[in-house]
């Protein structure tokens, strides 16, 4: 018999239903089977506004941005810009100027590691980072403290996947230059208190980098508020087109940063004996841009704006809940990851069957979910586990998808026992 699990809000069914017609990869077909996609926290399906931005630039407005006196590069600037400023508003910051336009978030993790640590860490400094952290945040900073002499150390967690705040304030006391965070954990759906880790480490004198490439599909974040000193974020984790993302950081922080990379663009004036560097934002975006995808980005944060967010959310949270209520029926299987505060992300083990054996008998029956470390390992160390199986969800699935992932487990349980 199934768990029964009461929401105390979800969104109305016709909207719903209407909201799922806006994403054509909905509707597909995987081995004759209506496709059930719960690996949201990979990359996110595009919704048609997002595909017709891309489509309209590339049919009507292509050509280079900023360098072109016709009106095509008017055009494609124009709405490049826009994209910039309806993110500036997405997440209240103070300026566009504090929008760096980058590949994704690992761009803007090793632009601000390559950048500030070049200007900032010194031998012996400390740089620290939560045990949770994808291998994007975490990587970049080991080898800027490999290569400047600089310490890096785990911020140690509980059990259930959250935070040790009191071994972070043991940490903070040995002074770190800079903390590295995500906001929502992509392995365990953990939300950390970001505005209070931030209020902590502010206090010790460290700078703080969030890692926000799961946050921004599910959370309303004002970045002046969390008072962050640098954000990363992801296009194609909240409806956008992959390739795409953009840094926010404090104008006064990017204007201390020497360039991450050089070329064209980020520049003012260049002779054979010097080079001036242009302003902010445009001394970090040297080269061509991805235009089609930042204006394709621009699109996806107009729809998403337009939606109800607090009672998208709180579908969202129906979904978390309900998932996990009927996962707890499922014989042999193991929720990983029981913070109080998630994201609609759950990752699980089961009994006798390794993850990735459960991730391909799910998907013969139409379910996509992900299997593996998750860009996570030293989070799989902490935990003794060499991987999970993870069901994300995004707000146009329903519960009929947890319950068709349910079912599905059931044919595990059936092979593996």
């Amino acid at each position: 018999m199934k768990a029964q699990y009461n929401p105390m809000t979800t969104l109305d069914p016709e909207f719903l239903v209407g909201l799922r017609d806006q994403f054509p990869v909905l509707q597909e077909r995987v081995r004759g089977r209506p496709l059930v996609y719960l690996d949201n926290a990979a990359t996110s399906q595009k919704p048609w506004s997002v595909l017709r931005a891309m489509q309209m630039y590339y049919q009507h407005d292509n050509a280079n941005i900023r360098r072109g006196a016709h009106k095509l590069a008017e055009r494609a600037t124009e709405s490049y810009e826009n994209a910039r400023e309806g993110l500036r508003k997405f997440i209240n910051a103070a300026s566009t100027q504090e929008i760096v336009f980058t590949k994704g978030c690992t761009e803007a993790v090793n632009l601000v590691a390559s950048s500030w640590g070049r200007a900032f860490l010194n031998q012996g400094d400390l740089v620290i980072a939560s045990h949770m952290e994808h291998h994007a945040n975490l990587v970049p900073w080991q080898m800027i403290c490999r290569d400047r002499g600089a310490n890096f150390e785990p911020i140690p967690i509980h059990d259930e996947g959250t935070l040790d705040l009191e071994g972070f304030q043991t940490l903070l006391e040995r002074g770190p230059k800079m903390v590295a965070i995500g906001h929502v954990s992509n392995a365990l759906g953990t939300i950390h208190p970001i505005k209070e880790i931030v209020a902590m480490a502010h206090a010790a004198g460290a700078k703080v980098f969030v890692d926000g490439a799961q946050s921004l599909a599910h959370l309303e974040v004002d970045v002046r508020a969390l008072d962050a000193d640098f954000y990363s974020m992801s296009s194609h984790k909240m409806y956008g087109p992959t390739g795409t993302g953009a840094l926010y950081a404090r104008q006064e922080l990017l204007e201390s940063m020497p360039p991450f990379q050089y070329g064209g663009e980020m520049i003012r004036s260049v002779s054979f004996e010097e080079t001036t560097y242009n302003d902010l934002p445009y001394r970090f975006e040297p080269g061509t841009p991805n235009m089609a995808g930042v204006i394709g980005w621009g699109a996806a944060i107009e729809w998403l704006s337009a939606l109800p967010r607090e009672e998208i959310r709180a579908h969202e949270d129906d979904l978390l809940h309900y998932a996990t209520e009927q996962l707890s029926t499922v014989p042999g299987l193991r929720i990983v990851g029981t913070a109080p505060q998630k994201a609609s992300i759950i990752s699980f083990i089961m009994d006798g069957a390794h993850p990735h054996d459960i991730g391909t008998i799910l998907d013969q029956q139409a379910v996509a979910i992900r299997t593996g470390h998750h860009c996570c390992m030293p989070l799989m160390k902490r935990l003794k586990l060499p991987a999970t199986a993870r069901a994300s969800f995004a707000l146009y699935n329903t519960r009929e998808d947890a319950d068709a992932l349910v079912k599905a487990l059931g044919r595990v349980t059936e092979l593996f026992g």
